[in-house]
């Protein structure tokens, strides 16, 4: 699933959620000057491209070169190698951020390779964007999921909320302890929401974990039972997402 990614790099930009913005100021909160971040996973630049806005400077290492070289295209600084091996070769950064791939990243060898590149004092922010459909919306989708594809994880997403998400921060957590060079971690949710036509929501789709390797008939019949239960929220919906982190400063 870590390798598909990179299949359509450009609809990976285009369609999936940007973080709120309170959460990217949240992160630099405190620093007087523009922070140094190096963005670990950084994919095709959407949370890198949110701090470079910010007035920030922004490194970032991502294993697909797929994703690294349309990064490049925007204008970001990318080197290609996975975060666990990769060389910072004596540079340090302010923070150390990654948006919606530190599940991928080994729990042990992550932390101690964030504390490595930062500097005392410095960032460690992991975070995702959980959804919180509402009922209505939740009840038609998994109607969907049921018939289709029931028990996989599209199915399950809504059902539980943001459940499924507990289980990487407390992974997340547990790894930055064991590293023995933060202080304790911190856990933050920040809320927001975006309205979704019907095109918007089905070009999106395709892009995420849970469907990227869905044989092409299958994905179809899915797009299409989505469509159609989009069609009768009246072809568009809100959905809430809460941005959740997990962070700590380097001891």
């Amino acid at each position: 699933m870590a390798e598909s990614f990179g299949a359509a790099p450009e609809r990976y930009d285009r369609t999936r959620p940007r973080y709120p913005d309170a959460l990217i100021h949240r992160i630099a909160a405190g620093s007087p000057r523009p922070l140094d971040v190096l963005d670990v996973g950084t994919g095709t630049g959407i949370a890198a491209r949110q701090f470079s806005a910010a007035g920030h400077r922004v490194l970032g290492v991502e294993v697909d070169d797929r994703m690294a070289t349309w990064a490049r295209r925007g204008g970001l600084a990318v080197e290609t190698a996975a975060f666990e091996t990769w060389d910072p070769a004596g540079r340090t950064f302010d923070a150390v951020v990654s948006g919606q791939t530190w599940h991928w990243i080994d729990p042990a060898a992550g932390p101690a390779k964030a504390a490595e590149a930062l500097r005392p004092g410095g960032r460690l922010a992991v975070f995702w964007n959980a959804a919180l459909p509402s009922p209505e919306v939740a009840e038609a989708f998994a109607t969907v999921y049921d018939r289709l594809l029931p028990g996989s994880l599209a199915a399950r997403q809504w059902t539980s909320g943001p459940a499924p998400y507990e289980p990487l921060c407390a992974r997340a957590a547990d790894g930055i302890r064991g590293s023995g060079a933060f202080d304790a971690p911190e856990r933050w949710n920040v809320e927001w929401e975006r309205t979704y036509t019907r095109d918007e929501w089905l070009d999106q789709l395709p892009t995420s974990g849970a469907h990227t390797g869905l044989p092409p008939e299958v994905r179809e019949r899915v797009l299409e039972g989505v469509g159609a239960a989009v069609d009768g929220l009246g072809g568009a919906f809100t959905l809430r997402y809460a941005a959740v982190a997990v962070t700590a400063h380097r001891t």
